[in-house]
Parts: structure tokens; C-alpha cells; sequence
């Protein structure tokens, strides 16, 4: 799993400074989640809240670790190493990595391009077969323009503009229709509700792909050893603005306009 493999590369190579590392402060909004740890550094994450979490049983509610209440101040360590199986763990997980992470992203294996969308870098031309995993409207926008064949695999109908509707496959179609595709795009959320693994498992030699979203900025040698070429991620330039966005229910078109910049990282030609 991408996600394990992160956090145990991050373990193996970082260990002795994350042992020092504690969630100072944190806000879970709706569509967001930030993180500040106590070295002063921040990550962001989508929020994935399981349904049957909180419409349970009286008997099977959860107050242990890593619930309201005992989430600030928790040991990152633990965190990570945590095999709890929760929806808001999972979203903590991927705002702890994004922020320990964001100080690593210095290697030689890839570059960073700064305000840089990773659909810039892709050559789209009529005819070519673009696969969305979610509802990205101004990469179908950019599509559109250059004639592709679009196919966007979403959950909800509803998250296409009126107009793109006609685009919609449900996503559990995915097996059948990730093959054809000549270059992918999958949102970072993937990384949090663990479905990119599975997703990246039906992806053809000759498929170029995309794992693009504020979720996925960490350190990507996990995501090149599965073959995405590009990482859509974000540098937090902001951190009070980003802290105020995500509590005010804030969603990642706003992080964006107010308090972070694109950043896009390319795996280097071997």
C-alpha cells in the first residue's frame, strides 16, 4: 500500500527526529483537515468521515485513541504506526506525512516545479482517451478544448456540471474502463479512502498518470514506484490564512486562491 510504504520509508529515514514529533494543533473541517506539528510544520488532507462511525451503535462507540478529544497532543508515532482502521485516522495519517514531509522533498530522483499543474505537462490532443478518477472541472475543461475522449469515474452524478454529465461512469467500473485510458488522472482523495492502490493495479504500460490533489504532497517515491509519472501536489505558503480557510469550511479551489501555490513533482528520465 502506498500509504504504509510512505510512512515506513519516512520511519526508516527519519525515525529519530518523528519520535520527537507531537500534533500540536489541528482543525478537522468539513472537506479539509490541517495539521500543525510541534516542529512548527503544517499538512493538509482531505476529510474522509465514515458514515458508520458516527451513526453506530450505542455500544460500539469509539472513544479510544485518536477520537475527539485525544487526537491533539497525540505522538505522531504513534499515529503512524496506529493499526486502527478509521476514516479519521486514515485523514490524519496523510495531514501528518504531508506536513513531516514537506522539509524532505529534496532528492535526486525527481524535480519539483513550482506553480506548475501537471496537466501543463501532458500533450492533449484530439482523439486522445482521458480517464478522470473524480471530477476535476477544469481538467474537463482543458480536455474539452482539445478534443479528448473524455470518461470521468465518480461516486455522484451530481459532482459533474450540468453540461459533463454525459461523461459520468459509475466508479465501480473502474477495471473496465482504466485500460483504455491514454493518460489518467486520479484525485488524491484515493490516497485517504485507500482505493489508489487498487485504481493503479488496472493502469496499461502505455497509460501516463497523474495522482494530483493537496493530499498527495508527500514524499513520492512511493507513488514513482507505481508508476504515476506526475504528482499534482501543494506547498502551503499561508498557514494562519490555511488554518482559517479549512475551519470555515474551505474546500481545495480555496486553498488554493488564498493561501497555497501548485506544486508539481516529475519523476527524473532513468
Amino acid at each position: 500500500m502506498i500509504l504504509q510504504k510512505t510512512i515506513a520509508q519516512l520511519i526508516n529515514e527519519h525515525g529519530k527526529y518523528i519520535e520527537k514529533l507531537h500534533i500540536s494543533d489541528l482543525v478537522i473541517g468539513s472537506f479539509k483537515t490541517v495539521v500543525k506539528l510541534s516542529d512548527n510544520s503544517f499538512g493538509l488532507s482531505s476529510t474522509v468521515l465514515n458514515s458508520h462511525e458516527i451513526h453506530c451503535k450505542k455500544e460500539q462507540r469509539d472513544y479510544s485513541e485518536f477520537t475527539p478529544g485525544k487526537i491533539k497532543g497525540a505522538v505522531v508515532m504513534d499515529l503512524l504506526l496506529s493499526e486502527k482502521q478509521s476514516g479519521i485516522v486514515n485523514t490524519l495519517k496523510v495531514a501528518v506525512i504531508n506536513a513531516i514531509s514537506w522539509k524532505l522533498l529534496k532528492s535526486p530522483n525527481y524535480k519539483m516545479l513550482r506553480n506548475t499543474d501537471p496537466i501543463d505537462l501532458v500533450d492533449l490532443k484530439p482523439g486522445l482517451k482521458l480517464v478522470l478518477v473524480g471530477a476535476f472541472h477544469s481538467y474537463i475543461k482543458k480536455a474539452k478544448e482539445h478534443g479528448c475522449e473524455i470518461r470521468v469515474l465518480e461516486l455522484d452524478e451530481n459532482a459533474l456540471h450540468d453540461e459533463d454529465t454525459s461523461l459520468f461512469v459509475r466508479a465501480d467500473r473502474y477495471p473496465e474502463i482504466i485500460p483504455t485510458a491514454d493518460i489518467l488522472i486520479i484525485t488524491g482523495l484515493t490516497i485517504v479512502n485507500k482505493t489508489l492502490d487498487n485504481l493503479l493495479d488496472y493502469v496499461m504500460p502505455h497509460t501516463q498518470v497523474i495522482v494530483s490533489g493537496l493530499s498527495s504532497s508527500f514524499i513520492p517515491d512511493a507513488l514513482f514506484a507505481k508508476r504515476v509519472d506526475y504528482i499534482g501536489s501543494i506547498g502551503i505558503e499561508k498557514p494562519q490564512v490555511l488554518w482559517q480557510i479549512v475551519s470555515e469550511g474551505g474546500a481545495g479551489y480555496h486553498t488554493l486562491h488564498y493561501c497555497c501555490e501548485k506544486i508539481c513533482m516529475v519523476k527524473k528520465e532513468d
